[in-house]
């Protein structure tokens, strides 16, 4: 005991002496040790001494890992379906699949007319993009399917493609039928392809050019032109196809001067389909929170409308046209016309891109409402993959319906499993049931697509709640609106975006313009002309733009800067230059004279002459050198200020200050320039900042700059805006501290003589 005792103190100072050294040991090895940066790694990864079958099993559970989240990516379905809820989702999304269902069968049969197609596609189209965006969708409550505005433009692009006439013939009417579907499946893969690729490359971005306004006011004339586009099954007239620009002017004309020919039998069925249809949806508003689920008031009446029809033989007696014969069964897929591809790339593009502004934007209200996200590049994705493979299959372009979407939701959907069970009740009707509506007349589908277009109509009032929030989003929603009217549906959209992108680079042209003062005893600095309590800062003008500067407004800004100062710059330094070159011309002309007289002298033989000659020249001299006197600049040289404090004032020379020349003098030392509002400069900014420095330093007032965000300081910096004459003590991180500065340094003064040069 007493030994380990004895050793103890000893073992216990070794044990602590090899701790250090293996502490040392590490910590050295931790300072030596490289660091490795990617570079490094990859280079150690591909020589290292592991076994070539670890770094391919490596390789291998990367690629499969990288391959799986990629596939869950793309792929949500498999994301979601395996933690559906079954018990608390499924009831609620086989109603809200039904009712959809029963909403798809007319909108598809109808929407098919529109897009001026056989009604068959139309229930092809509510079959494969529906089971496709469940597989691929990240919206939760959209109803993908046929849409009125993505109709009447696939109608438009068919009419154009495969008129009803070619040279004042007749085309059969069968041809006519296939060659129209052959382009309206050629554009929806088209228009897949657009889409897929826009949303692989991350361009789900794009919507955000369409505001608001433009889309409301695109959809509104979107539903005129369908509104116009079903005169002709209303009053049964066989019109000519218009297409172009003024298309729609055309066939109002047309319908007008042929209303003499409507069949009255065709004119009745439309009325009252209509009026039994206004009244089962005034009935559903009334009455939605007591009935479990809509009255499915356009499914009752394609029922009773084809039972009518085929009874009383309206066909026949009355000749009421019907749709006539629908094939039972899928159709086989079928390659498209690429032959086609270059007269449908500009209405292709055109169409992806007002598919997806009205899916994303229905998407994210729901998502908001409900909690969740949309992904934008998935969702273009999805539907890119929706049009893509249902034109393979023959369908026409689609995007999500507002009237489908909203029964979705009110009847209990969930997920769009409703979606998948109102696509296989589709495929159920095409397979079995739709032969049984060949005698339901174009006059009750027309009917229902009017009755529909009561949402989108109804925007029409938008140009009085505009009139009163936002005039310039009232001018973008007439400018939409009256370019879709009269130039169609493609070349409506695109003058469109294009004027209220110009409108908002107007707007910033003509931002508002400010002199700050300060708020008494603060730090804060407001528009002198919206606060009373502002007071601008005694001898500092400090000026500020709502609107960054760049290319487009920047002589916007140094006008505004100039004529808010009270001062006019430019005639104050034209005034200087011209009095400076007055006095050098002067001088410029005794010194002439005084080499005239000097040649005088020497060819003089008189000494009474060269005595005069020399007295003469000594004056010349004299004058000469006080002249020269004032007009020297001598950076050296420093004005006195006559106030108590003796600060130092310009250094510009004595002849050549405003005061000694004669002209006025700016009420204020210093100007600040609150650069808050700039979010980048570009190098016409640059030069509009840097002439500033230069006009207002002519005119004895310094410059600086307040509240520049880092980026902007970056870019000035990137720019070689800071030299010699302009230094980074000219800026400041905030207005107050401007000011503060400003009024301990009331004048100028240069750590240099280089001058700023006007750019």
């Amino acid at each position: 005991m007493g030994l380990a005792d004895a050793s103890g103190p000893r073992d216990t100072q070794a044990l602590l002496s090899a701790t250090q050294a293996v502490e040392l040991r590490r910590r050295d090895y931790h300072m030596e040790r490289p660091l490795l940066n990617q570079e490094h790694l990859e280079e150690l990864g591909r020589w290292g001494s592991a076994p070539r079958t670890r770094q391919w099993r490596t390789w291998l559970q990367c690629s499969h890992a990288r391959a799986r989240a990629l596939l869950l990516q793309h792929l949500p379905v498999l994301v979601w379906l395996p933690r559906y809820p079954v018990r608390d989702w499924l009831l609620g999304d086989l109603l809200s699949g039904m009712s959809v269902a029963i909403m798809q069968l007319p909108q598809g049969l109808a929407y098919a007319l529109l897009a001026g197609l056989p009604p068959v596609f139309g229930l092809y189209s509510s079959f494969y993009p529906v089971f496709i965006y469940f597989l691929f969708g990240t919206s939760r409550h959209i109803s993908v399917g046929t849409f009125a505005v993505m109709s009447v433009m696939v109608g438009s692009v068919t009419e154009s493609l495969a008129p009803q006439t070619l040279n004042d013939s007749t085309i059969n009417e069968t041809t006519r039928d296939a060659e129209r579907v052959r382009v309206a499946s050629t554009l929806s893969v088209l228009v897949g392809l657009f889409q897929v690729g826009l949303g692989l490359i991350h361009f789900g971005f794009l919507v955000t050019y369409l505001s608001e306004p433009l889309v409301r006011g695109y959809t509104t004339a979107a539903a005129v032109q369908v509104f116009v586009s079903q005169l002709k099954y209303v009053f049964g007239l066989h019109l000519s196809s218009h297409s172009g620009p003024l298309s729609l002017i055309y066939t109002v004309l047309e319908v007008c001067r042929k209303l003499p020919q409507s069949k009255v039998s065709t004119v009745v069925t439309a009325a009252v389909a209509g009026v039994v249809l206004l009244v089962v949806k005034l009935l559903n508003d009334k009455l939605q929170r007591q009935l479990p689920m809509p009255i499915p008031g356009e499914l009752l009446m394609l029922i009773g409308a084809t039972g009518i029809s085929y009874g009383m033989g309206l066909k026949h007696i009355f000749g009421v046209d019907v749709v006539g014969n629908i094939s039972a069964g899928l159709v086989p897929p079928v390659a498209p016309n690429t032959q086609l591809f270059s007269k449908l790339v500009g209405s292709a593009f055109t169409i992806a891109v007002v598919g997806f502004a009205i899916a994303i934007s229905l998407g994210k209200i729901f998502a908001l409402r409900h909690g969740y996200r949309v992904d934008s590049n998935q969702e273009l994705v999805a539907l890119g993959l929706s049009n893509l493979v249902g034109g393979i299959f023959q369908c026409f372009p689609v995007s999500c319906s507002m009237s489908r979407s909203l029964v979705q939701e009110s009847t209990g959907g969930n997920s769009q499993v409703a979606g998948a069970i109102s696509s296989l009740f589709i495929l159920l009707i095409i397979v079995k049931l739709g032969e049984l509506f060949r005698d339901l007349p174009k006059a009750v589908l027309a009917a229902i697509i009017i009755v529909n277009l009561k949402g989108m109509l109804r925007q029409l009032s938008d140009v009085c709640s505009l009139w009163k929030a936002n005039r310039a989003d009232l001018l973008i929603w007439l400018v939409t609106f009256a370019a879709t009217i009269l130039l169609n549906l493609d070349l409506g959209l695109m003058v469109s975006v294009v004027f209220s992108l110009l409108l908002v680079v107007v707007r910033t042209q003509m931002p508002h313009y400010s002199i700050l003062g300060q708020v008494p005893n603060t730090d804060i600095y407001r528009d002198v002309a919206e606060y009373s309590e502002a007071k601008e800062v005694p001898g500092v003008k400090v000026f500020r733009s709502s609107a960054t500067v760049y290319f487009a407004n920047a002589d916007f800004y140094s006008d505004a800067l100039k004529q808010r100062c009270g001062v006019d710059v430019d005639f104050l330094i034209s005034q200087k230059k011209k009095l400076l070159k007055k006095r050098e011309q002067l001088k410029l002309k005794q010194l002439q004279k005084e080499k005239k007289l000097q040649k005088q002298a020497a060819s003089s033989k008189g000494a009474s002459v060269s005595i005069n000659v020399n007295t003469s020249l000594e004056d010349m001299r004299s004058n000469n050198v006080e002249d020269c006197k004032v007009m020297q600049v001598s950076p050296g040289d420093k004005m006195e200020d006559a106030t108590a404090n003796g600060q130092e004032d310009s250094k510009a020379p004595d002849g050549s200050t405003l005061k000694a020349l004669g002209l006025p003098q700016p009420d204020f030392h210093s100007l600040i320039l609150d650069l808050g509002a700039l979010s980048f400069v570009d190098t016409v900014c640059l030069k509009s900042l840097k002439n500033i420095f230069h006009d207002f330093r002519e005119i004895e007032v310094e410059v600086y700059m307040a509240a520049c965000h880092s980026p902007v300081v970056s870019q000035l910096e990137a720019g070689h805006f800071f030299d010699a004459s302009i230094t980074k003590k000219h800026l400041f991180a905030s207005v107050h501290d401007a000011v503060t500065f400003a009024l301990q340094h009331p004048r100028p003064v240069p750590d240099s003589p280089v001058s700023v040069t006007r750019l």
